[in-house]
């Protein structure tokens, strides 16, 4: 099965949260592919820094490397994509990151796209990605929900809220014509939140996993 199996990292270190976010990979994924996951046991249970996003690349990429002979591609499932880089120069496995990944996804078609997060700490990190993957210029910007990321975390209805808010201003004020909600942990609020609005919001998983599904389907071809 190993032809088909694809390794979710989560660098934070919350089972809970890998546990979500296999859930939702899960179901996302056509017949015939299968969904496992791995937990960092050195990070934070949530990253929200940007000190600690860069102190959990050595381990994801670690985790990585020990499967890379029982899976057939790799989810990072944390926004900011730490260990990405190592794992595509380590290894010849397709690798996708749930970042780059809702970026591709939101500027399809010429959009542009913003993202709404929780993490203020981690602004300077989203900023760069659009630019590293030359979409600076379709990305309108970060906008983060008001309230402490861990508080918002306990508080799903609050979650919800502050984020719909978030997006309302990508919307409204920065012109956005698709909407990120930045983090894997936000996997079940990014759900929750598409119905709400008009334009496309984008979960990163459901965009990893379409991703790396493709990724995969392409390299079994030849």
């Amino acid at each position: 099965m190993s032809g088909r199996r694809i390794l979710l990292i989560n660098p934070n270190s919350l089972e809970a949260t890998t546990a979500m976010m296999v859930a939702i990979a899960r179901s996302e994924i056509p017949d015939g592919f299968e969904i496992v996951g791995a937990t960092a046991t050195r990070a934070p249970p949530m990253i929200v820094s940007a000190d600690a996003l860069d102190a959990a690349a050595p381990e994801v990429e670690e985790i990585a490397l020990a499967a890379r002979g029982a899976c057939a591609g790799i989810i990072v499932s944390a926004f900011g994509d730490p260990g990405l880089a190592g794992i595509k120069a380590s290894t010849d496995l397709p690798a996708v990151g749930i970042g780059e990944s809702a970026m591709l996804e939101a500027a399809e078609a010429g959009r542009r796209f913003g993202v709404a997060t929780t993490t203020p700490r981690l602004g300077a990190k989203i900023d760069a990605l659009p630019q590293a993957l030359g979409l600076g210029h379709r990305y309108t910007g970060t906008r983060f929900a008001d309230g402490d990321p861990h508080e918002l975390m306990r508080d799903p209805e609050r979650l919800l809220a502050a984020l719909a808010g978030a997006v309302e201003a990508c919307i409204v004020q920065d012109g956005a014509e698709a909407v990120i909600i930045g983090g894997g942990p936000l996997g079940e609020a990014a759900r929750q939140l598409q119905p709400m609005f008009t334009v496309p919001i984008i979960a990163p998983i459901s965009s990893a996993v379409a991703r790396i599904i493709g990724l995969i389907t392409a390299r079994a071809a030849g």
